[in-house]
């Protein structure tokens, strides 16, 4: 029988710990390139390594991901961690306090236990599966919202690298359209802190296009735990397998979905 999701949270919880004090504490030091545009810091390869090392000695029998260095650990686990050592690499470069260490817990390509941290904002998210979405001891929910006229929503950075032109046509578009029906747009560089964010009330929605674990387990647990809806762009229920994160508070999540699906249907100029 597989060990309940509560019961690791505090695992995760002293894991991110470890990790925040580094991130805090240390200059990026050296970069290395990792294709267009894109970077790691020395603090990103320490945090990994700290955080799979704290985790291999705790929960052995579960594997690791980590966005740095890949897969390790126990290869036929049912359970298996995911970590983004730096959730907003390029803000924390530039000395932007958007940048967060994402850890998540996956079973069946479903996060059941997130903890994000934000170590220059000193606040940290965390949930379990049915267990609700908590900073400290306060549980948090999404708002209220009920159009989006009154929504404020996040999207995901454009994209870089290979085919980035025509992967944009449609983040232009989904900007574009966004602009036209809801209150504010924002682009904080960080989808940990999108999500968590949408957890906590601060925003409406957080709309990504692109999935990956290390990115996003954590923060799909913690929204979904407050309340918020989480899908693909064609409505499906949000997995690991997704090719999108579309997030949002359920008063305007049919909204989103509608928005989403009209994007998605209308061909891109090339």
């Amino acid at each position: 029988m597989m060990t309940a999701p509560g019961s690791l949270l505090p695992v995760a919880v002293d894991a991110v710990a470890v990790a925040s004090d580094l991130v805090r504490t240390h200059l990026p030091g050296l970069l290395t390139a990792k294709g267009d545009r894109d970077m790691a810091t020395e603090v990103d390869y320490a945090v990994e390594h700290a955080v799979r090392d704290f985790l291999r000695d705790k929960t052995p029998d579960i594997a690791f991901l980590g966005e740095e260095e890949g897969a390790t650990g126990a290869r036929n686990s049912e359970l298996w961690w995911a970590l983004d050592p730096i959730d907003g690499t390029a803000n924390f470069i530039h000395g932007l306090p958007l940048c967060g260490i994402s850890l998540g817990l996956i079973h069946q390509a479903r996060p059941i236990v997130g903890v994000i941290d934000l170590p220059f904002l000193d606040t940290r998210y965390a949930a379990a599966e049915h267990t609700g979405a908590y900073i400290g001891d306060r549980r948090i929910h999404t708002r209220s919202t009920s159009t989006l006229r009154e929504a404020i929503v996040a999207t995901g950075d454009y994209a870089v690298g290979d085919n980035s032109q025509q992967r944009n046509r449609l983040r232009l578009a989904l900007t574009t359209r966004l602009a036209e029906e809801v209150q504010r747009v924002r682009m904080l560089g960080s989808v940990a802190t999108d999500l968590a964010w949408l957890a906590e009330g601060k925003l409406d929605a957080s709309l990504t296009l692109s999935n990956k674990p290390w990115d996003t387990a954590a923060g799909v647990i913690i929204a979904r735990e407050a309340g918020a809806i989480v899908t693909d762009t064609n409505g499906t229920d949000h997995t690991i397998h997704s090719t999108a994160t579309i997030a949002a508070a359920p008063g305007i999540a049919k909204q989103i979905a509608a928005l989403i699906a009209d994007i998605t249907a209308e061909p891109q100029q090339h």
